[in-house]
């Protein structure tokens, strides 16, 4: 049996250059930088023949190059696909599958960083930060500091959607820094596993009814995609805090905007829009209580640098013929494994 170059293709740049520094030092491993000011054609020539697909983080990602059914198809020898992060809502999951791509993510390198950023913007809210710096800046008449009067986090109650690698890291800090009580909603964990993570288990009305900060961390699929509406916002306390570091798309923001015209809820941190970036005359960017940041919770150094050495990680693994550690298509392993030999002339280890 014969052996040959295994070709990996990213678009303009990784997260971090720790990445082309670990493959390219790997013998078998071809990699090569499509830029979009290329001309289409030679782009598509290259990916024709990748093996494996580096995507950039999802919003960065231009046609015709999303990786949907077309590009897959399009694309034989394609084996696998890899994310930036934890989100893979941009690409075609049930095409991958079909096809006997994998898909792969790098779940877990952005926790510690988009949890430090929930609280972040937690901290803000409840200490009026924001809405003092704001008022400070049009001069030192007309306001006192008791109508910047803020609240602490400690003994609250914090709601979690989303109980993955980042809902756990909330819910850690929570207890270990604020004594916090937690709350969380995860049908797809056990008792167990919310007994380890440090949270009482509850239902999804209840997150919103019983929490004075709701913390959306889970992944935007078909089930969770408008999930949070006007229904939810209104089972909220006057005082409580809607914050969400997941997706644009979980949460209605026309319904958002509405409570907060209708002072049903205290504010909102958010993180995510749905588009990104949002237009500056956004409703939501109109009120004093609300905070934004431009999807940023999971771009620090030390993310970035882990999501990159993940991904390179995991491709080494790929290409070496082993089981990727993080695999969100399990059901295509069996066409992978049959198309890995006949491509590579080398059977996968599993």
């Amino acid at each position: 049996m014969t052996s040959k170059t295994k070709n990996l293709v990213f678009f303009e740049k990784w997260m971090d250059p720790i990445a082309e520094t670990m493959l390219d030092g790997e013998d078998g491993i071809n990699l090569q930088k499509l830029t979009y000011d290329s001309p289409e054609k030679d782009n598509w020539a290259a990916l024709e023949q990748a093996h494996g697909l580096q995507l950039l983080p999802a919003f960065e990602t231009r046609a015709p190059f999303m990786p949907g059914r077309a590009l897959i198809e399009r694309c034989p020898e394609l084996l696998a696909v890899s994310v930036t992060g934890t989100g893979y809502d941009t690409v075609d999951e049930e095409a991958c599958t079909d096809a006997g791509v994998l898909l792969v993510n790098q779940a877990g390198a952005n926790a510690e960083s988009v949890a430090q950023h929930v609280f972040g913007l937690m901290l803000v809210l409840s200490k009026q930060i924001i809405q003092g710096d704001r008022r400070m800046r049009r001069g030192p008449e007309g306001w006192g500091r008791d109508d910047f009067q803020g609240q602490e986090l400690t003994g609250r109650t914090l709601g979690i959607i989303g109980l993955g690698n980042v809902g756990r890291r909330v819910s850690a800090l929570a207890g270990q820094m604020f004594n916090m009580t937690v709350l969380a909603y995860d049908p797809y964990i056990t008792e167990d596993d919310f007994r380890e993570r440090g949270a009482k288990p509850v239902g999804f009305d209840d997150i919103f009814s019983a929490s004075d900060f709701v913390s959306v961390n889970c992944p935007l699929t078909e089930e969770t995609t408008n999930m949070i509406g006007d229904r939810e916002y209104r089972m909220m306390k006057p005082s409580a805090y809607f914050i969400t570091t997941a997706r644009g798309g979980i949460h209605d923001e026309a319904a958002l905007a509405g409570a907060l015209s209708e002072n049903l809820i205290a504010g909102a941190g958010l993180d995510v829009f749905l588009p990104e970036p949002p237009p500056a005359e956004h409703p939501l960017m109109a009120f004093d209580n609300v905070i934004v940041s431009p999807h940023v919770a999971g771009i620090t150094d030390d993310c970035t640098h882990n999501m990159a050495s993940w991904a390179a990680e995991q491709w080494v693994t790929i290409f070496k013929g082993h089981r990727p550690p993080r695999l969100i298509n399990p059901e295509a392993w069996p066409a992978y494994r049959d198309r890995f030999e006949r491509i590579f002339g080398t059977p996968v280890l599993e």
